[in-house]
């Protein structure tokens, strides 16, 4: 087994497309629309669905917003430098919302940001054990 995809609904698929792509650094991979479903779906990455996992962003026509609710957390990307990456998302004019800095409880350094829709996006510097 893999992990393909997370899927993340959004109430406005072109500022979700352009906050992956051109705040996060992403591919758009894919894009369909499907006038019978009246629903988008998109998917973004880093690399090709057939060896990465890929967010999916559905867009379900005439819906502009959702309840985020209290039992999403967050996605994870692992960035090099984390203090850089959050210079290069606010440049691009990406929303941080935790500044980068040591995590509470052990030595990580991280950071988190915010996509269109509320969605939280964690950036993690490379992993030590912590």
């Amino acid at each position: 087994m893999r992990l393909l995809h997370t899927m993340l609904r959004v109430g406005d698929m072109d500022k979700s497309i352009a906050f992956y792509t051109e705040v996060l650094g992403m591919t758009l991979l894919r894009r369909k629309d499907y006038p019978d479903g009246q629903f988008t779906l998109a998917f973004v990455g880093y690399g090709n669905e057939a060896e990465n996992s890929v967010i999916e962003l559905t867009y379900n026509w005439g819906v502009e917003q959702y309840e985020l609710g209290t039992g999403y957390g967050h996605i994870a990307l692992e960035v090099a430098d984390v203090y850089k990456a959050c210079e290069d998302i606010r440049s691009r004019g990406g929303k941080i919302t935790r500044e980068p800095g040591p995590m509470k409880h052990g030595s990580s350094i991280l950071a988190f940001v915010e996509d269109p829709d509320g969605y939280k996006i964690e950036l993690l510097s490379p992993q030590r054990g912590d």
